[in-house]
């Protein structure tokens, strides 16, 4: 028998170890650490184990501007029985800014319906500043896995991130009518909970096409705002500069949660917004304008 076959009693293995059924796992890790030193924010820690990497970090708006880095998946998505795990702490009085040079893939599940893992923890300390800003998530027809993204914030610290999310492929005519994605968030504050949510994304459900649920959407993006000093104000001046989006956004606050939500079919348009949306509250967050990483732009 080669590594190759099976029987009842022997697992799909090979020799270095690799198995190719249900109970495969390949993990990667990364974890960022970020302090400020003399004013000017450093990537002072960075760990990883497999196929996770970050390239240097910039400074594009200059040394006592926002440490821009890059994270870095050379596979380019995720298939059956991966797990990745994203952690990133920013320090008092630090300011990084994450981002990726991609759109993220997650593969259709293979035969015997392993799913994937991702989780990202991101850690503000007093006086930190955060911005998450990852490219879309593109979800193949089949595709099956949980992705977590926690925040956890202290006293001051501020945050500005979004996720976007694209089901399907309906440019190839290949829609998302089979799988299951269970995204989960939760943002606290000192410990206390600001933001907690959980969400199936099953074309089986009825909430995937009922209107009190997804709608039929295929493109989903969620953008989340802490720290703000005038949220009202903040509120007002997206809805005055989304004006062409309005029948598919909505923004509101919630317990000091700004959080602006869109519910579409162009995965184009809900980028657009989160982009537009981030240039208006960036100035209000931390009074410096939107600079556009360069890893958008090739």
């Amino acid at each position: 028998m080669t590594a190759f076959e099976t029987s009842l009693d022997v697992p799909m293995t090979t020799d270095s170890g690799h198995r190719f059924d249900a109970d495969r796992h390949w993990a990667a890790s990364l974890e960022l650490g970020f302090e400020a030193r003399e004013g000017v924010t450093r990537m002072a820690r960075s760990r990883h184990l497999g196929p996770l990497r970050v390239q240097r970090p910039f400074h594009p708006e200059g040394r006592d501007g926002a440490c821009h880095v890059y994270l870095l998946h050379p596979p380019g998505g995720l298939v059956s029985g991966d797990a990745l795990s994203i952690s990133a702490g920013v320090g008092a009085k630090a300011h990084a800014l994450l981002t990726t040079p991609a759109a993220n893939k997650l593969y259709k599940a293979d035969s015997h319906g392993v799913a994937w893992q991702q989780l990202s923890r991101l850690d503000v300390a007093d006086g930190g500043v955060l911005e998450w800003l990852p490219q879309e998530t593109i979800a193949f027809d089949g595709s099956r896995g949980e992705q977590a993204t926690e925040i956890a914030l202290e006293g001051d610290a501020r945050c500005l991130g979004w996720e976007v999310m694209a089901l399907g492929r309906p440019a190839s005519r290949l829609p998302y009518l089979n799988g299951r994605i269970e995204q989960r968030f939760r943002l606290t504050l000192d410990g206390r909970p600001l933001w907690l949510e959980r969400q199936p994304l099953d074309p089986g459900h009825p909430r995937f096409l009922g209107r009190w649920g997804q709608g039929g959407a295929t493109v989903q993006a969620t953008l989340w705002a802490v720290g703000l000093e005038d949220e009202r104000e903040a509120v007002d001046a997206l809805r005055d500069g989304l004006p062409g989006t309005a029948p598919r956004c909505a923004v509101t606050v919630r317990h000091g949660v700004l959080l602006l939500r869109y519910l579409g079919q162009e995965r184009n348009e809900a980028w657009d917004l989160c982009r537009r949306a981030w240039e208006v509250l960036r100035p209000r967050l931390i009074g410096r304008p939107a600079h556009t990483p360069r890893i958008w732009l090739t």
